[in-house]
């Protein structure tokens, strides 16, 4: 079979890749932790093409590995094997309509999210999910992956930001639901259970999404506490007296803010007293109440309970910028530190204090040669409870750490009634995870569910089940 023609016939020479130089972006994950093989990457510029590639492939029995920017932590879009192909949506990247009157836009799945967000600004609404990788991931990866990000305290994770999606099914079929409505009881939630699928139900070509009255003014703070149970106290402040302004609590460690500090040449000294832990707070407001002002008397009633320790509040968005870019700078600044293991996980809210503590005596025990990076999205309960390798310890020996730490640091996750993949997905990377932790009934509806929708197995192939 010569599947490059073939392909190349039903959609055009022009969006068929073969040449090693062109196809090896497309065959590495974003970690660098999996390198794949493909026949061929697919570039097709509509929903029609998508569909009639997929019905091709699912008639020859060739899986279909969609990709949108390639920035996932799993392996999610990476292909498996030689006789796959990659279909990438970049070139499907319009903004189809904007619907300022009832608070929706249409996009296709390759936009990028920046760009769905400035459509939103220029009708003066908010697309709120907020990414670091925001300039380059697409739409139709956040969607696959059911992104979250720094703002699902207020407005939820994607598939809380979705009215419906468009989907190119296995066998080639189309599902439409791109209608701005808040209520359709009409069947089975279809939209729902594509979105977070990783592409191994259908393939996601455009979304109607919520958008939101724009914010009028907001205010950041970056604030020195005492502990995580000091992070918890404030937060159910916070969110009792803002009256829903508060859109975002992030928990930053002493050792990230090092890390940043050090290695990241823009990041600025927020100039507070020292402190074992700290909170990135914004509060947004799209009406009159000033949430300055707001933010300035909780903070301080807070401190007068002992639960704030210092703070600075942004009196510009040159200082805004800066509190923001200690928190969304971690990443970058662990890479440059050296080794590091990463895990993607949720607790209860409430448990967040108590899983901290047990944690870091699991690291302690597994990983000695290790120190503790816990980080993220304290309001939703979600860490990234990193372990970066200390200087001047031996590379290997940390690096043989991973699979008992991750064990260990997962099951304390069980215990505490959470989840071992918060937000990255399952990908390749989690696949041995799910098996191990999802309840054996659940896991034979997903296998039912994936035979009925796709069963040949075309469908992103090895990922997720």
């Amino acid at each position: 079979m010569d599947l490059p023609r073939q392909l190349s016939d039903l959609i055009g020479a022009d969006a068929v890749l073969t040449a090693p130089a062109d196809i090896a972006p497309y065959l590495t994950d974003h970690r660098r932790l999996y390198r794949g093989t493909a026949a061929a990457v697919v570039l097709p510029r509509s929903t029609e093409q998508v569909a009639q590639v997929v019905a091709f492939c699912n008639a020859a029995r060739i899986g279909v590995v969609p990709q949108g920017g390639n920035t996932g932590y799993v392996g999610g879009a990476t292909p498996l094997e030689a006789a796959s192909i990659v279909l990438a949506l970049g070139r499907m990247n319009r903004i189809r309509t904007v619907d300022a009157a009832n608070f929706a836009l249409v996009a296709e799945a390759g936009c990028t999210l920046a760009a769905v967000q400035d459509a939103a600004l220029a009708a003066d609404r908010l697309f709120p999910m907020s990414l670091g990788s925001a300039g380059s991931c697409q739409i139709g990866g956040n969607l696959a992956t059911n992104a979250g990000g720094t703002a699902v305290l207020r407005y939820g994770m994607m598939r809380e930001l979705t009215y419906g999606l468009e989907a190119v099914l296995a066998d080639g079929s189309v599902i439409t639901q791109l209608s701005p409505l808040a209520k359709d009881n009409t069947g089975y939630d279809l939209t729902g259970l594509l979105i977070g699928s990783e592409g191994t139900l259908g393939v996601i070509t455009a979304a109607c999404l919520k958008l939101f009255a724009r914010p009028r003014a907001t205010a950041t703070a970056w604030v020195a506490i005492p502990s995580p149970a000091a992070a918890l106290e404030l937060l159910g402040r916070l969110r009792t007296a803002s009256d829903g302004q508060l859109v975002t609590l992030e928990l930053v460690p002493d050792t990230a803010l090092a890390l940043v500090l050090q290695h990241i040449e823009t990041a600025r000294d927020p100039g507070l007293r020292s402190s074992p832990w700290y909170l990135l707070v914004e509060l947004a407001s799209s009406g009159t109440r000033d949430p300055v002002e707001l933010l300035t008397q909780l903070l301080a009633a807070a401190g007068d309970a002992g639960l704030v320790l210092d703070a600075a509040i942004a009196t510009s968005d040159a200082q805004r910028e800066d509190f923001w870019r200690l928190r969304e700078s971690v990443p970058e600044a662990q890479r440059h530190a050296g080794g590091s293991l990463k895990h993607d996980v949720s607790v209860p809210v409430a448990s967040l204090p108590r899983f901290i503590e047990a944690g870091a005596a699991l690291v302690h025990q597994f990983a000695p040669e290790g120190f503790l990076v816990a980080y993220g999205h304290a309001g939703d309960g979600n860490l990234h409870f990193n372990v970066n390798q200390r200087p001047g310890t031996d590379a290997t020996a940390f690096t043989s750490r991973e699979a008992p730490l991750r064990r260990a640091v997962h099951d304390l996750v069980a215990q505490f009634g959470g989840s071992f993949s918060a937000e990255h997905g399952i990908g390749r990377l989690k696949v041995e995870e799910l098996r191990r932790y999802a309840p054996p009934a659940e896991l034979a509806a997903m296998h039912r569910i994936k035979q009925a929708l796709d069963p040949h197995g075309i469908l992103n192939p090895g990922k997720v089940l």
